[in-house]
């Protein structure tokens, strides 16, 4: 194949030998198999696994497989049925990459050429024209391999994988001095073992939420790079806040590998035309890797708009060009988008309360952090799109979220996924790729983590969506609580080790090569305590310190006293089955019950399905019709009304935690339930389905992250209804408290308070009333016949979601009649118009039209009126007439 050059900089003049070309090797590839029996084209980036469904080459290989197996893998897709079990073999062998490739130029007219591979997914021996050029074992870090003597007109390049199942292994038994848990993960998860010996996704060796693919390949850009003098390695640049003087500075940092004997000289011009910037620097560059740092004062008198989160301001960003102007007419240029905001966690005293506050400030106003947790959005990273970034990112900001945790058992997110966050106003809780274990500090593997982190820095500090360093997920806890029932004479050697890698490892390269946001050591930690106790504290879970992770499938989930009151949640909830048109896709008939094969399999949580059952029962009725379609439909259904249910009871508690201290517990300032999207179709703690679909949670999220929001809870037969807010000023308003009866659309009785003020930033009590004395007043209701709703508006103009309180379980309720509720669709532009109707009220009223793409402007809601306007925002063209015949309601009444 003959390769096109990309020219990356201007013809040098006199002095300098020619040009700088990048030369990429993306594209067609060919890939075998270990003993070479398969022999296939492969595109890069992507992977083995891909590379092999494309082809359809594993239908072919099942076509002439022993009888019974081709009837368990009737389609090719990575996640049918079981799969992800078949296909086990592709990351046991060990797989080949292959690419000739031919030269316009002379190689020999270069100083210096390099290979570039911005990922290779994992270990590999690399050889070029049958030479070996380098080695590499981790998945996150940027190789540059020199072939200035190795390269030629003609080149064959080949990729030499290991699996990495057998390599982790490998790694593991060699480790004989000490244990370094955990083995392998639960048998419910049909994973690998050892995978925290191998520097890779770590949940691509099976999770309680995803599939087992540890995948081998090319997973980004590769490029050849050739070059006369020097070349620009890394770009960065950081606003940074003066206090004193209340000016912006910009400090600009580029890295350059000189291969000129000579000193290079020449200027660097930065420009930022909207904040009338123009400055020029003169530079010198020796031999070597050299690093320029250029500084730039921006004027006090220029209005510098600053980068805020979503509901909290404009992501205000402005266009920066950097242009290097050399000897001999070399010349660089690189263009970004700068952002301007400070970042500080706040760890102080509160008064009536022990220990310290755990919040973030943005540009100096406190912040509650509302939203989720990101995992891998596929087993295959070559799938995940621009299309499905936006998407799902754009999701999190219509739900009314502002922030994302970026989880440690995944992947450093590709540029894109942080550029969106950028411009969305996404903050980015970014937790390194360690998780759920235990790790070796041996020196391979430590040389290999520091070069990790020092590219993942280099690649991300510039952006203003990632407001603070996480360590590790849960690895403190790990060690700490005994999870691995280690012996107790090793404890020492293990807290050496937790040290050596997140501390003085980590946090080191972090801390040199990032002063402008903090780096926290492991998610949860005690924070400050965690420091003063040498890194790692009895309890990580003191509720009085730090963040805290939170689950409990047992207990009430509608019962508030269950749930922490703590300074900061980025772990909680519960699980729920995705919709049926999203498990239609990869499953057949027979799997669709509850209780299938197919139900077991692809639950990965030791008895999750059992623990779903549960909680539902405890305030809904179990289906139970005959028809084992309707019945399993039922179920799903009402895993997500009670997932959906249990996440806002507990949301709601983090947020009218905001602003008390009870018990000496309180001032809540972040919620980030577990978890946001979904890697495969399967039960999991997520509100988007795999494909972005909204579960029932999602829309309740849109709902209790609302800016302003009233909250209901009972105590002691009292109710009390609080009022969050995320405003930036004082609001006037006042509440309106309603309350219906399960068996008329009539209102019953409806009471308003006087005017009132809501502080900015605060949660505050608006209302109490003991219950009794509340029905009372309403004829007929009782607890089991009636529902309370509130909301909060101003001169008739609604402020808030209308909100609402069971009175009792929902398994109770007199009067609850099945509604029959109708929709007339029209189009409003790209926009379709729902206008229901019902006959009774209606709790949970679930609007589904299939797989077609897209999103309700709001569903799962109570009905309590006759008629209801709901919009549809297609994701993709569809008609009025395609809606028509996929569309399909239900409400809870239906499932009895």
């Amino acid at each position: 194949m003959l390769l096109r050059l990309l020219l990356l900089l201007a013809p040098c003049g006199a002095g300098f030998a020619t040009k700088v070309v990048s030369i990429s090797l993306r594209g067609n590839w060919k890939i075998h198999s270990g003993n070479g029996s398969l022999q296939l084209p492969a595109a890069v980036p992507g992977c083995v696994h891909s590379a092999l469904f494309n082809k359809r080459i594993i239908k072919v290989l099942c076509a002439a497989a022993p009888p019974g197996i081709c009837a368990q893998v009737p389609r090719t897709d990575p996640y049918y049925r079981f799969n992800n079990l078949d296909y086990r073999w592709i990351a046991l062998d060990n797989w080949t990459y292959i690419k000739k490739f031919k030269l316009h130029s002379d190689m020999s007219t270069w100083s210096k050429v390099n290979l570039v591979f911005e990922g290779i997914d994992t270990v590999a021996v690399v050889l070029l024209n049958s030479v070996p050029i380098g080695k590499t074992d981790n998945m996150f870090r940027r190789y540059s391999f020199d072939i200035t003597h190795t390269v030629k007109a003609v080149n064959i390049i080949e990729v030499r994988f290991q699996s990495p199942v057998v390599y982790a292994n490998q790694r593991s038994e060699r480790h004989t001095a000490y244990w370094v848990p955990p083995n392998c993960p639960p048998p419910v998860q049909d994973g690998e073992c050892h995978v925290n010996f191998i520097r890779k996704m770590q949940c691509s060796f099976g999770w309680d939420w995803g599939p087992s693919f540890p995948t081998q390949g090319i997973w980004k850009d590769v490029r050849i790079e050739a070059y006369n003098v020097c070349h620009l390695n890394y770009f960065m640049f950081t606003p940074i806040y003066d206090n004193y003087m209340k000016t912006w500075n910009l400090k600009i940092e580029l890295s350059f590998d000189v291969v000129s004997s000579k000193l290079v000289s020449g200027e660097a011009i930065v420009a930022i035309p909207e904040l009338n910037i123009q400055q020029t620097n003169n530079i010198e560059l020796q031999h070597g890797e050299r690093t320029v740092e250029l500084f730039v004062k921006i004027d006090k008198a220029i209005i510098v708009e600053t980068w805020w989160p979503h509901g909290h301001g404009n992501q205000t960003g402005y266009n920066m060009s950097v242009i290097f102007e050399l000897d001999g007419g070399l010349r660089f240029e690189k263009s970004a988008k700068v952002y301007f905001r400070t970042v500080e966690l706040v760890e102080e005293p509160i008064q009536n309360s022990p220990g310290l506050s755990f919040y973030f400030k943005i540009n100096g106003l406190p912040i509650f952090l509302k939203g989720s947790n990101w995992i891998p959005a596929d087993s295959f990273q070559d799938r995940v799109t621009s299309a499905m970034l936006r998407l799902l990112l754009q999701s999190v900001v219509d739900a009314n979220m502002n922030a994302l945790r970026v989880w440690g058992g995944g992947v450093y997110e590709q540029d894109e996924f942080y550029e969106l966050c950028d411009e969305l106003g996404i903050m980015i809780w970014q937790d390194f790729m360690f998780a759920c274990a235990l790790y070796p500090t041996d020196k391979d593997f430590m040389d290999s983590v520091r070069e990790e982190v020092t590219h993942q820095v280099r690649r991300l500090k510039s952006h203003p969506s990632i407001i603070t360093w996480s360590g590790n997920n849960e690895n403190e806890a790990a060690l700490m609580m005994g999870w691995y029932d280690t012996k107790p004479g090793y404890l020492q050697t293990y807290i050496k080790d937790y040290v050596t890698l997140y501390v003085k490892n980590i946090r080191t390269i972090v801390l040199e090569g990032d002063q402008t946001r903090p780096f926290i050591t492991s998610s949860p930690t005690n924070g400050a305590k965690t420091i003063a106790e040498g890194w790692l504290s009895p309890n990580p879970y003191d509720l009085n310190y730090g963040d805290v992770h939170f689950y409990d499938y047992v207990s009430d989930c509608w019962n508030w006293r269950t749930f922490p009151k703590a300074r900061f949640v980025s772990e909680y909830g519960y699980q729920s089955w995705p919709s049926f048109s999203t498990l239609e896709k990869v499953s057949s008939e027979e799997d669709w019950s509850y209780r299938s094969s197919f139900a077991l399999h692809r639950q990965h949580l030791i008895n999750g399905n059992n623990e779903m059952l549960h909680q539902i029962e405890l305030h809904f009725k179990l289906p139970n019709s005959t028809d084992q379609l309707r019945r399993f439909k039922d179920t799903l259904y009402l895993t997500q009304v009670m997932q959906a249910q249990c996440v806002k009871t507990e949301t709601e508690f983090y947020r009218r935690s905001r602003s008390e201290i009870v018990n000496g517990k309180g001032h809540t300032m972040g919620a980030l339930y577990w978890q946001l999207n979904d890697i495969w179709q399967a039960p999991s703690w997520s509100s988007l389905e795999y494909g972005g679909k909204w579960k029932m949670l999602h829309y309740f999220a849109r709902h209790f992250f609302a800016p302003l929001l009233p909250v209901g809870f009972e105590d002691k037969d009292m109710l009390f209804i609080y009022g969050a807010s995320d405003l930036h000023s004082d609001q006037q308003m006042m509440l309106t408290v309603r309350v219906h009866t399960w068996s008329s659309l009539e209102l019953v009785c409806s009471e308003s308070t006087n005017p009132f003020v809501i502080k900015a930033g605060e949660s505050v009590l608006l209302y109490t009333k003991p219950v009794p004395e509340l029905l009372k007043g309403c004829p007929g209701c009782t607890r089991q016949s009636c529902v309370v709703s509130f909301y909060l508006s101003t001169d008739g103009e609604l402020l808030s979601p209308i909100n609402y309180h069971f009175l009792s379980s929902l398994k109770n309720a007199k009067g609850l009649h099945k509604a029959n509720i109708t929709a007339t669709i029209s189009q409003q532009g790209d926009t379709f118009v729902f206008d229901l109707k019902t006959s009774a009220v209606a709790p949970f009223v679930w609007l589904d039209v299939g797989s077609i793409p897209g999103r309700f402007s709001d569903n799962g809601f109570l009905m309590t009126e006759k008629t209801r306007t709901v919009f549809f925002y297609p994701w993709k063209p569809t008609s009025k007439s395609e809606l028509e015949q996929s569309f399909h309601v239900t409400s809870l009444a239906d499932t009895y």
